[in-house]
């Protein structure tokens, strides 16, 4: 699981149907959880732009959002209201 910042959102019409209904925001790890690229993960909890957030990846995301016979590789699952030692720089 890692900690990051959404910083944008895509829009997609089309999709496979299991995806259908589905939120897609931009999230851009934390500096000390920081991967070489963005990732886009499934939003289901209603997270906003510039907000914190628990994304899950892998087989872990398809269950946290109920979409184990999806194919989604990250998915936000929580919003994250205080942390101690987030470099967010």
């Amino acid at each position: 699981m890692l900690i990051g910042k959404v910083v944008g959102y895509v829009v997609s019409t089309r999709k496979c149907d299991n995806l259908i209904g589905n939120k897609f925001m931009i999230i851009e790890p934390v500096a000390a959880m920081k991967d070489d690229n963005r990732i886009v993960a499934v939003d289901k909890i209603g997270a906003g732009i510039g907000e914190l957030v628990l994304v899950a990846e892998g087989s872990a995301a398809r269950i946290g959002c109920g979409e184990e016979k999806s194919p989604i590789d990250a998915a936000i699952v929580g919003i994250v209201d205080e942390g101690q030692n987030l470099d967010l720089e």
